[in-house]
């Protein structure tokens, strides 16, 4: 199975690819498909994705709620780091530690960058930053992934 990466790079070469990648990511994980992300950068060692904040994401307060927030965390991270490992490993999150540090309104950007010399076998943790349009963060978390070596499929 080719990789998210390689699948981003192929598709959004097309025409109407980033979208049709950004609803791809609906199908392959549901629950994502709840924030209508859109990646605006996926290569190794770095993923951005953009969300918008409408209604069906806030919270009584009309900011976007931290559940959607933590969604794009962890679709920004996973995807991120994805991006970055080598074939032959896999990751699960395994805990989430989150900051909301001002009221999240607007089109929101979350970012995670790493640098995949980094990556190891074990716990690997990666820093997401979620910033609003006026580039003033609004929300971080940091999420622990495991990584693992795949199990052959002999």
């Amino acid at each position: 199975m080719a990789s998210f990466l390689d699948q981003y790079k192929k598709i959004t070469a097309l025409p109407f690819g980033s979208f049709l990648f950004n609803k791809a990511i609906g199908f392959v994980a549901p629950f994502f498909a709840t924030i209508k992300p859109n990646i605006v950068t996926l290569e190794p060692g770095l993923c951005v994705v953009e969300m918008k904040d409408r209604r069906a994401i806030r919270n009584h307060i009309g900011t976007v709620n931290a559940g959607a927030l933590c969604t794009v965390a962890e679709l920004t991270g996973g995807m991120a780091l994805d991006a970055s490992i080598p074939p032959h490993l896999r990751w699960l999150p395994k805990a989430m530690s989150v900051s909301y540090l001002k009221k999240a309104r607007g089109m929101l950007r979350a970012t995670c960058a790493l640098e995949p010399a980094m990556l190891d076998l074990g716990d690997v943790i990666l820093h997401i930053s979620v910033k609003d349009a006026n580039a003033v963060e609004v929300f971080t978390a940091d999420i622990t992934f495991y990584v693992s070596k795949k199990k052959n499929h002999s």
